[in-house]
C-alpha cells in the first residue's frame, strides 16, 4: 500500500509540473473579452444555409476564398494549394494552378488576373494562362510576410492584403490552422496590413497591432477599408482618402462569432464569414494568461475547439448588421465567406469541406417571402 501511495504521489507531483512548467509555444497577454450577447437580435438564430447546393471539388478539400471571374466560373483556394475553377450551372470543377504553399485570399484585379494571399509563400498572382507569379514575400523594411491572409485590389491595382501573425506561422506550426488558433489564445496582437504598389513593387505597412488580421475588403469607390480582427470579434474601418485619411475605428464589435474573411457585395456592402461561435471557456480565460497557457498544456482534444455552425453575415460599411445567414446543424460548416455567383447564386466558402456550396438563384426573394408570411401570422 505505501508503494502505491508514493507512487500515486509522484504521478500528482510529475501531473502539477507538467501542467505548470512544460514549455509552450504561446506567452499569453491578459485582455477583456467583451461578454458575448450569443445569437440574439440581428444574429438570432435560422436556417437560410440549411439549402444549399454543392459542387465537387475533384479530390481538394477547404474552399478558403472564392472569386468570380470574367467568364462567369467561380475560382476558389484549397488546402493542397490548388486553385480550382468551378462551372456552377453544369457542376464541374477543374484545378487550372498550384501556388505550392496554402492559398487563403483571392480576388480579380482589373486586368483579370487572380490576386493570391498565401500563407506560406507571401503575396502571388496568376495570370490567365494559369502561370503564377511570386509579387512579395517581405516589406520595404526588411520584415518577412509570415502570413498573408485575405486581400482586396483597387480599381487602380493596389493590392491591400493582411498579414495575420508574426508570432505563429503556417510554415512552422505545419498547419494553416493551428496558427489563428494559437495567436488567438496568447493576443499577442502581431497581426497588420499591408498594402502592394504594382507600380512600384514595393509592400508597405499601413497599420499594425492586430489580434490576427484576417478578412479585408474596399468599399467601392476605395475610400476604406474594411478589416476582421479574428481575436477580438471586431471590424474596423481604415479611411483611405479624405478627411478621415488614416482614422483607424471600430465598426462592429462583439461579434458572436470568429470573423473570418470579407468580400464585397454591392452598394457598400460587404460578406463576413463567421467561423464558428465563440467559445465561452476561452472568453473566460481571457485575463487569467496563466490559465490559458495551462489549457495550452492539455491534450489537444481537451482543449477548446471550433464548433461546426454554419454562419455567414452582411453588413454595411457602418457597420450595420444587414442579414445573417445561418445553418445551426452546421451540415457546412467553418463558413471562411460567401460571393455573389454569375447569376444570382450565393456562394459560401469553408476552412474544411469537400466541396464548394451554394444558394440558387432566388434565395434572397425567397427569405421576403417567408418574412412576409411571418409578418401576417401566416
Amino acid at each position: 500500500m505505501k508503494s502505491i501511495l508514493s507512487l500515486v504521489a509522484l504521478i500528482a507531483v510529475a501531473t502539477v509540473a507538467y501542467l505548470t512548467l512544460w514549455p509552450v509555444p504561446i506567452e499569453p497577454v491578459a485582455w477583456s473579452a467583451p461578454k458575448d450577447s450569443g445569437f440574439a437580435g440581428a444574429f438570432s438564430r435560422n436556417n437560410r444555409l440549411a439549402d444549399l447546393k454543392f459542387v465537387d471539388l475533384a479530390g481538394h478539400a477547404g474552399p478558403e476564398d472564392a472569386a468570380l471571374g470574367l467568364d462567369g466560373r467561380i475560382y476558389t483556394a484549397t488546402h493542397d494549394g490548388s486553385i480550382v475553377r468551378i462551372d456552377l450551372e453544369s457542376g464541374s470543377s477543374e484545378r487550372v494552378a498550384s501556388t505550392g504553399g496554402r492559398p487563403m485570399g483571392i480576388e480579380f484585379g482589373p486586368d483579370d488576373r487572380l490576386f493570391i494571399a498565401d500563407a506560406l509563400r507571401g503575396l502571388m498572382v496568376m495570370e490567365k494562362d494559369g502561370k503564377i507569379i511570386h509579387l512579395s514575400d517581405r516589406t520595404t523594411d526588411g520584415t518577412p510576410i509570415t502570413y498573408a491572409n485575405d486581400l482586396d485590389v483597387s480599381r487602380t491595382g493596389v493590392v491591400y492584403f493582411t498579414d495575420s501573425s508574426h508570432r505563429f506561422t503556417a510554415n512552422e506550426e505545419g498547419d494553416a490552422f493551428e496558427a489563428p488558433l494559437l495567436d488567438t489564445l496568447e493576443q499577442g496582437r502581431t497581426g497588420r496590413i499591408l498594402r502592394y504598389d504594382p507600380a512600384r513593387g514595393e509592400t508597405v505597412v499601413i497599420a499594425r497591432g492586430l489580434s490576427f488580421a484576417n478578412g479585408i475588403a474596399l468599399s467601392d469607390d476605395d475610400s476604406y477599408l474594411l478589416v476582421t480582427e479574428t481575436g477580438t470579434y471586431t471590424v474596423w474601418r481604415l479611411w483611405l482618402t479624405g478627411p478621415k485619411v488614416a482614422t483607424f475605428e471600430q465598426v462592429v464589435v462583439n461579434l458572436p462569432g470568429y470573423p473570418d474573411n470579407l468580400n464585397r457585395a454591392g452598394d457598400n456592402t460587404f460578406w463576413l464569414g463567421l467561423a464558428s461561435p465563440r467559445s465561452g471557456s476561452i472568453d473566460a480565460l481571457s485575463d487569467q494568461p496563466f490559465l490559458r497557457k495551462l489549457v495550452q498544456r492539455l491534450p489537444g482534444t481537451m482543449r477548446p475547439q471550433l464548433e461546426r455552425y454554419g454562419m455567414v453575415v452582411r453588413i454595411d460599411g457602418n457597420g450595420n448588421v444587414l442579414e445573417t445567414l445561418q445553418d445551426p446543424d452546421g451540415e457546412y460548416a467553418l463558413n471562411t465567406g460567401a460571393l455573389s455567383g454569375p447569376n444570382g447564386e450565393l456562394v459560401v466558402t469553408s476552412m474544411t469541406e469537400p466541396r464548394l456550396g451554394y444558394l440558387e438563384p432566388g434565395w434572397d426573394k425567397s427569405n421576403e417571402d417567408a418574412s412576409e408570411t411571418a409578418a401576417r401570422g401566416g
